[in-house]
């Protein structure tokens, strides 16, 4: 009897188990992006309501001049505060499927391997060409996957650093005022 057959179903349970895993990632990131737009709903309807409070109390032009500016930079400080959060939450799921895939590949490339291996030892004699272009496809698709890999790397620290310094510069800003 054949091991293909055990082989496939093993391929076809680890297919499965990766969407399973991959899932659970994408839900319990939308589940955290939900807490966190729920909290800052809430803080902002109450900020509104305080707001609003405050300006119909007010009795001149100068003090409603002067609560405006009074409810400027605690909103800044927390529109800021919330684009940090929603980058950290990004840099969390991003780092959390990369690492997923990064395993997936592992496992991946491992059976590929392992497949290859017992076709090599069942080829009939004059595959070697084939035998060949099939290695050498798997060594730049697994080149690709790198190359990809350290790209997405780079494009994450760009942006990391791109975030820092847009706050840098609005805390800057804010101090200024």
């Amino acid at each position: 009897m054949s091991a293909f057959p055990e082989k496939f179903a093993d391929v076809n349970k680890a297919a499965v188990d990766a969407a399973l895993g991959y899932s659970t990632i994408v839900l319990d990131s939308a589940e955290k992006l939900l807490d966190l737009n729920m909290k800052v709903a809430r803080s902002v309807l109450a900020d509104n309501v305080k707001t609003a409070r405050a300006l119909a109390q007010a009795k001149d032009v100068q003090e409603l001049a002067s609560l405006q500016q009074s409810v400027a930079q605690p909103a800044m400080e927390k529109a800021v505060a919330y684009s940090r959060a929603l980058y950290e939450l990004s840099a969390e799921t991003q780092a959390e499927m990369q690492k997923f895939v990064e395993v997936h590949m592992a496992e991946a490339k491992k059976s590929a391997s392992d497949v290859m291996e017992k076709l090599v030892k069942s080829a009939p004699v004059g595959s070697e060409a084939v035998q060949a272009a099939v290695k050498s496809a798997m060594t730049a698709a697994n080149n690709a996957y790198e190359n990809m890999t350290k790209a997405a790397k780079q494009v994450a620290d760009i942006t990391e650093a791109g975030v820092a310094s847009a706050a840098a510069q609005v805390t800057a800003a804010k101090k200024k005022l």
